[in-house]
């Protein structure tokens, strides 16, 4: 039941992510809120932020059951996806403004650049491949049911995620973002 409880709340979390995500509800509440509109970010980033470590500490009291034997090696690649992953996360994070991903910029409409250099010359989306690459060593390296859960819940909302998120961007960039998206992958850098 706990483990059904695990993934209920990370369709939860996802779910009101790409609700709360979406240009229409944003629309909407600007002009019912008006002036107060300039918190919603912070409000949004909040929510979410509690939801996130409701999960963590429903993961922490899910019992530990092995999916498979560990070893030095399920270890050791757990480790590294988890340590590129953190890097790729880390890297594509430094073309935001912290202070306007919590909601702390006094300018909400300010004039947002279309990132297409660094990793975004080579994926769309490199902070949703560096969770893949999170969530893939961590369940590498725990072994657990509970991993897995993170895991495929993670990939089962990624096409959802993606897919909203890029209407956002078609409809903030046009034809720049139709572009870039014809010629960069989404997740999985191209190698040839």
């Amino acid at each position: 039941m706990k483990y059904v409880l695990l993934a209920l709340s990370w369709i939860i979390f996802y779910t009101l992510h790409t609700l709360l995500a979406s240009s229409k509800l944003k629309r909407i509440l600007e002009v019912k809120w008006g002036g107060g509109f300039k918190w919603y970010r912070l409000i949004y980033t909040t929510l979410s932020t509690l939801l996130f470590l409701g999960i963590i500490i429903l993961a922490l009291l899910v019992p530990k059951t092995s999916l498979f034997l560990k070893s030095g090696l399920t270890d050791y690649l757990g480790y590294m996806l988890a340590g590129f992953g953190t890097i790729i996360a880390t890297k594509s994070s430094r073309n935001y403004s912290l202070k306007r991903f919590l909601g702390f910029s006094s300018a909400v409409n300010e004039e947002e650049q279309l990132v297409t250099t660094g990793l975004y010359a080579k994926v769309r989306h490199p902070l949703y491949s560096g969770l893949v690459l999170i969530f893939m060593g961590y369940f590498l390296f725990a072994g657990t049911i509970s991993a897995l859960i993170h895991l495929v819940c993670l990939l089962v909302y990624l096409p959802f995620g993606i897919y909203f998120e890029e209407k956002n961007l078609v409809e903030k960039f046009g034809e720049d973002y139709k572009n870039y998206r014809e010629e960069v992958p989404a997740l999985i850098p191209k190698f040839w």
